[in-house]
């Protein structure tokens, strides 16, 4: 197998470590009970004597003010603890669409995953976008159906779920013993033993045996187990077709195997909130997630060779490490949070950032403990940790051995969708407000500052109202900035409709040498989300070669004003079909002026309109309020695309609506329901806006 050659180099020692390793997250949809969860490891694992309470400002993991007073994750936060003799690396992620971007920085450097399901709501609409994150960073899964004790817990249709929505193939290794307020254990389907909690913190679960009303299920589900566990292997399905039994530990082994490569996901029950099932989740996470040796070697390019080159998980080899995440501490300053893929990272080494081709002083180390450090003097291959005060590296780029450069796949975030206008209270704000929105779009690569050149005003732009909110907040606290704070702009886009051919010529004669530039290039409408595409098909040296490039760029640099509202372009191809040149006059910047002057009359001539984000909507709301609640997102110009069940006497309204019809939502939603509505959302895709609208936003009516 070629894990075993990869493992050959791996000293002994640093292959138990490395097995006995596990890279993991929790992620989820909002409300799951991520956070509780991730208390109760942190208890049982013996890293807190006392359970932290979301509701009570409590939690380890959810440490910020803004979070302890909202309930809600916010950062990522990694957390180091032990079980059964293995070392834990734990990573609590945000539920919130709005801060997508942490569960995306997460995912990158993680090996395995706990995806937390509320066992009443089942399948929810962040649940799916963590799910396909995961699918994307190709991240082996187990499942945790939390919540059996609340009313309307149902295991099995949350499985159901599992399978249709996600596409997954979800295998319960576990039953309750009872659901909703009788819900009281499992049975371990593999073992077959049923656990009991008797104990008011369950750190005790009791052996028992299995309820006789269960018996015919169990042994049911069993056998569907076991046959799922046995296709994915061929000595098991001969040993399970000629019916001989299949031992306990050959099953824990495939299914360990099956989960590591997707075929299967493990799913298991509880209620974290009373502490029921989490010791057998951490045991799956122990069982089933892989160590740094169970996953592919990671890959990257060599920046001078071009080549594809692999890291594989052993200290002997060449450092490369990824940083995945900047936090400004305020007491030790700024950190660096990265996972060391090979090689050793060492307090005082110098270290290569291959991205910007420049050298990193490797300060301080630090093992991180949510918003505690301890100081360590090196990480390892398969580690996580921080670097103290690093000063070039940012999220995304790779820190390595300087004999052999190597950058790692970066991470993708996508583009911030709303603005707010900021402005300082008094002269002594100013810089200060600088300062902070510096150091705040360096934690955050969602965070987008810009000065309008027009107006002069700052303008900070996010994934929704929530992350706004939060960063102001953060700013006004962390940073003691006073500010006023505008109202939400949606970020438009603009782009073409149709073809068009433009022939620009650039000349300037000003007493000495002139310039001279002339190109003919067709426009077109390129697909949603294309971007920008050059296209040159200039024959027989109409335009020189070394000139081309500078006909892109200036229209690249165009790209980013449209002609209807100055909003940046998207979408548009354009094809140099030719031009002509001055032997004495031409110049690169002659044609980037040329490339600019053709885009902007190219885009005038090809019917320009006016984009704008459109929102993926999920609304809950109780039975006799669906008809509001429709009524509502269709005067929003939202469209309905569907309308499911959700628990007793909630439904889901799921639907697509404008981001600019969406602000202020929350609070309309609430007076509608009496306070019992609540909704997702994220972005989806950019579509025309409506003349009159487009009229209305473009000053124009009137």
């Amino acid at each position: 197998m070629a894990a075993t050659t990869r493992e050959t180099a791996v000293s002994d020692s640093d292959e138990v470590r490395l097995r006995r390793l596990r890279n993991i997250g929790i992620i989820a949809h909002i409300d799951a009970g991520k956070t509780t969860t991730t208390e109760r490891i942190l208890y049982y694992t013996g890293k807190t004597y006392r359970m932290g309470n979301v509701d009570e400002g409590t939690t380890v993991t959810d440490w910020m003010a803004q979070e302890r007073e909202r309930g809600i994750t916010i950062q990522s936060a990694a957390i180091t603890s032990e079980w059964r003799g293995h070392q834990i690396n734990l990573i609590d992620t945000p539920g919130h669409i709005d801060f997508t971007a942490e569960v995306q920085r997460s995912l990158r450097v993680l090996d395995g995953g706990v995806v937390v399901f509320d066992a009443v709501a089942g399948v929810e609409p962040q649940s799916e976008t963590v799910w396909r994150q995961a699918n994307r960073y190709g991240v082996p899964r187990i499942c945790f159906v939390n919540k059996m004790d609340r009313t309307g817990a149902d295991f099995w249709r949350t499985i159901q779920m599992i399978r249709d929505r996600l596409k997954a193939n979800p295998v319960a290794i576990q039953i309750p013993i009872g659901s909703e307020n009788l819900f009281q254990g499992m049975v371990d389907l593999i073992g077959r033993k049923a656990w009991n909690f008797t104990e008011a913190l369950g750190a005790n679960p009791e052996e028992a045996p299995i309820p006789e009303a269960l018996l015919e299920q169990v042994e049911k589900h069993r056998e569907i187990l076991v046959e799922k566990i046995a296709e994915t292997d061929e000595e098991l399905t001969l040993q399970f077709l000629e019916g001989e039994p299949i031992s306990e530990g050959a099953l824990v082994s495939a299914l360990r195997r099956a989960t590591i490569t997707g075929a299967l996901v493990p799913v298991l029950c509880g209620t974290a909130l009373r502490t029921k099932g989490v010791q057998a989740l951490l045991d799956a996470v122990v069982d089933y997630l892989p160590s740094p040796l169970d996953v592919p070697a990671v890959r990257g390019i060599n920046p001078i060779s071009g080549e594809e080159e692999a890291r594989p998980a052993d200290p002997n080899a060449p450092a490369a490490a990824l940083v995945f995440k900047i936090q400004a501490d305020p007491y030790i300053g700024r950190l660096a949070y990265l996972r060391v893929y090979s090689g050793v990272l060492q307090t005082g080494q110098m270290m290569h950032n291959a991205n910007k081709d420049r050298k990193e002083r490797i300060g301080r180390l630090v093992q991180v403990y949510a918003d505690k450090r301890v100081e360590l003097t090196e990480l390892r291959a398969g580690d996580i940790g921080a670097i103290v005060g690093v000063k070039q590296s940012f999220t995304g780029e790779t820190l390595c051995d300087p004999a052999a450069p190597i950058i790692l796949e970066a991470i993708e975030f996508p583009k911030p969708v709303i603005s707010v206008a900021v402005e300082p209270k008094t002269k002594a704000d100013q810089d200060k407000l600088a300062n902070a929105l510096q150091r705040l779009a360096e934690e955050d690569p969602t965070f987008r500052v810009k000065v309008d050149e027009e107006t002069g005003q700052t303008l900070i732009s996010g994934m929704g109202e929530l992350h706004l909110e939060v960063l102001v907040d953060r700013m006004q606290r962390e940073f003691a900035v006073q500010a006023h704070v505008g109202r939400h702009q949606v970020a438009y886009r603009e782009t073409i409709t149709r073809r068009t051919t433009v022939e620009t010529r650039f000349v300037r004669q000003t007493g000495g040498r002139g310039q001279f530039a002339h190109v003919i290039v067709e426009f077109a409408p390129l697909e949603s989300g294309k971007g920008f595409e050059f296209v040159d098909k200039v024959t027989g040296g109409a335009v020189p070669r070394e000139f081309i490039p500078a006909v892109a760029q200036g229209m690249r640099e165009s790209m980013e004003n449209g002609v209807l509202g100055g909003y940046p372009l998207v979408d548009i191809q354009a094809t140099l079909l030719g031009g002509s040149f001055h032997e004495v006059d031409s110049s690169d910047m002659a044609f980037k002026i040329a490339g600019s002057m053709a885009l902007r009359e190219g885009v005038q001539k090809a019917a320009p309109v006016l984009l704008e984000p459109v929102m993926g909507v999920e609304v809950v709301a109780p039975e006799q309020s669906t008809g509001d609640v429709i009524g509502d997102l269709v005067a929003r110009r939202g469209q309905i695309s569907g309308l499911e069940l959700h628990s007793v006497g909630m439904q889901v309204v799921k639907g697509t609506v404008p981001l600019a019809e969406m602000v202020g939502y929350a609070t309309s939603l609430r007076s509608g329901t009496q306070g019992r509505g609540t909704f997702t959302m994220e972005f989806d895709h950019y579509d025309a806006v409506p003349a009159e609208h487009a009229r209305q936003i473009l000053g124009l009516l009137g």
